[in-house]
């Protein structure tokens, strides 16, 4: 923030220009905040669906898996009973 200012000290375009100036940094300052937070938000959704299709994925060969397993062991018991 600019100090506070005498009447008495000149010319008010003396200041203006350094006003204005501050004023466009604050701004671009508050859009970098919520360019920022949004950024944010979205990575925190992005990494939410990353967990949700790397969960999918295990489920998938954890299935697969079982599937084998199961092949397996059901030619195991039909071997055995021959």
């Amino acid at each position: 923030m600019t100090p506070p200012r005498k009447p008495s000290e000149g010319s008010r375009y003396l200041y203006d220009s350094f006003d204005a100036a501050q004023a466009r940094i604050e701004a671009n300052e508050r859009v970098a905040e919520q360019r920022w937070a949004a950024l944010e938000y979205r990575l925190g959704q992005i990494d939410a669906v990353l967990e949700r299709l790397e969960k999918r994925i295990w489920v998938g060969v954890y299935g697969v898996a079982a599937f084998l397993l199961a092949q397996m062991a059901e030619t195991l018991i039909r071997a055995a009973g021959k």
